[in-house]
């Protein structure tokens, strides 16, 4: 299957450049991304779908009932 798309400029040069220093095509690149991207979302689906409200309600009860402490640099 063929796809074409647009893409900025400066994304195209950055991703050409990061694709001649790991010896490989752009479309490799892009290939290579675009599944470890499908990969991550799967990953994180199949975390979301292991989680529950009560869990989290549970966890959320552990959490002192006080305001954070303030950062020394704000």
């Amino acid at each position: 299957m063929s796809l074409t798309i647009d893409v900025p400029d400066e994304l195209y040069q950055r991703t050409a450049e990061i694709a001649a220093q790991a010896n490989i095509s752009v479309e490799d690149l892009v290939i290579s991304s675009v599944e470890q991207h499908l990969r991550e979302l799967d990953r994180l689906k199949e975390r979301a779908e292991r989680g529950s409200r009560e869990k989290f309600l549970q966890v959320l009860e552990k959490v002192p009932d006080v305001e954070p402490a303030r950062r020394c640099d704000q």
